[in-house]
């Protein structure tokens, strides 16, 4: 999860006042101290932390505190909305030009994503706003840039305008603008290049393509993983293009999360979107509330309903529900369920965004490995379709043909079996208890596991 060691660091603080019925300054200078420090090892700009506890410290000891009946989860509030608006305040929406298409020009470092970030982002369009978008291969120096973006293209069945390497990126952005007219693009998604440092020859060719095509938007594409050097260059950039966003990618790596805390006060620019992996479908609008929460450990629970809507069959997940309502629930649809939560991004992602989950016994700093799920479809896919819906029949010898065919060990599927009948036995309990109160539970659930 992006903010691993931020998110822990700042939890546990904010535990020990959570609860306190009375805040001394003393408490509040020493929780500061934690907090300033666990901001810096996260790599946030030293400017921004000394200027974000200055903020937090005058509210944490103001009156708001004092009139309050719960001064620790006060405090907590205030780190909350504090950490909220060092991120932006409100969502920086993308936009949407009055008379179509919307042209966006992306821009950056060699080696920070852009290409890749600029495919991600036309999916996002029309997936999720039923755009019609037009990626421009407008990088005439990076070897393979531009089969790199028509590749991209034949994955999300998109068009791609080129024009070759031998050819102007101005001349190539404007004649990519006609095309988009005459064919009824909505967006056009213009990939420039960039270059292995800011240099003036780049920021030229790049002002040049922004003076003839007078784009809508201009998304800096940064790579997390650099910390500060990415504010850096966001600053640089915005400078020089006047930006209106910023896309950081690799926010699920290995990252502490500063870039993202400090660009916005920094370089003054929205982050408008976050790559949390590599597929095509993991770009995310940022949302500095949601982010804020999950910092802290509220779970974010608008982006766990946004991506089950995206990602699961409405229909599909209505006739599993019956199914374990009337206790016909077989291993074929526990391997559709499986695969339909899967859709939605690494499990333990998933989990971070459940309020509450990082103090749940079983769930606090849970890492689902996905090699044991795909050991779990092997196991049931070895399965006859007589023992898929009736796993009573899968006795002693049936279970090691399973194990030998799936290539686990006996104990592994005498542990699934165990496991898939204590669910349906569970199952059988919550729906005679909701026939008691004479409600039905409604809803997606998670596979048992």
């Amino acid at each position: 999860m992006a903010f691993e060691g931020l998110a822990d660091r700042l939890q546990n603080t904010l535990q020990k006042i959570r609860g306190k019925g009375k805040l001394t300054e003393s408490d509040v200078n020493e929780m500061m101290r934690e907090v300033r420090l666990a901001l810096l090892e996260a790599d946030v700009n030293f400017k921004v932390v000394k200027d974000f506890i200055k903020r937090v410290k005058e509210r944490a000891v103001g009156q708001e505190i004092l009139s309050s009946l719960t001064p620790g989860q006060q405090v907590v509030k205030i780190v909350h909305d504090e950490l909220k608006q060092l991120m932006g305040g409100e969502q920086s929406k993308i936009a949407v030009a009055t008379r179509p298409p919307t042209v966006i020009m992306m821009v950056g470092l060699q080696g920070a994503g852009k290409t890749t970030t600029s495919g991600k982002l036309a999916n996002h369009l029309r997936k999720k706003f039923n755009r019609k978008p037009l990626l421009v291969a407008a990088d005439i120096y990076r070897p393979a840039a531009i089969d790199q973006l028509k590749t991209l293209g034949k994955q999300l069945n998109m068009p791609v305008f080129s024009l070759g390497d031998n050819v102007s990126p101005v001349e190539i952005a404007k004649q990519a603008i006609e095309k988009a007219k005459e064919e009824h693009h909505d967006y056009v998604i213009i990939d420039t290049a960039g270059r292995l440092h800011i240099d003036e020859e780049l920021m030229q060719e790049l002002a040049d393509v922004k003076a003839e095509v007078n784009p809508d938007e201009v998304f800096l594409v940064v790579d997390a993983m650099t910390g500060q050097d990415a504010v850096n260059v966001a600053s640089n950039f915005n400078e020089q293009l006047d930006l209106t966003g910023v896309v950081l990618t690799k926010l699920d790596g290995d990252t502490r999360g500063g870039a993202a805390l400090s660009i916005r006060a920094v370089a003054n620019t929205p982050i408008k979107f976050v790559g949390l992996g590599e597929k095509l479908d993991e770009l995310e609008a940022f949302h500095p509330e949601r982010m804020a929460s999950r910092i802290l450990g509220m779970g974010d629970v608008l982006t766990l309903i946004e991506k089950a809507q995206a990602n699961i069959d409405e229909q599909k997940a209505k006739e599993l529900e019956k199914k374990m309502r009337t206790a016909s629930f077989t291993f074929d649809d526990f391997l559709e369920q499986l695969s339909q939560v899967k859709k939605m991004g690494p499990l333990d992602e998933l989990i971070s965004m459940i309020p509450g989950a990082n103090k749940m016994k079983g769930l606090k700093n849970v890492q689902v490995d996905e090699k044991q799920l795909a050991h779990v479809e092997a196991i049931i896919q070895s399965m006859t379709s007589e023992e898929k819906t009736t796993p009573e029949i899968i006795n002693a010898s049936r279970r090691k043909r399973i194990a030998a065919g799936s290539g686990r060990p006996l104990q592994e599927v005498n542990r699934l079996i165990k496991q898939f009948d204590e669910m349906k036995k569970m199952m059988k309990q919550m729906t005679g208890m909701q026939k008691g109160k004479g409600k039905k539970k409604g809803g997606f659930q998670f596979p048992f596991m």
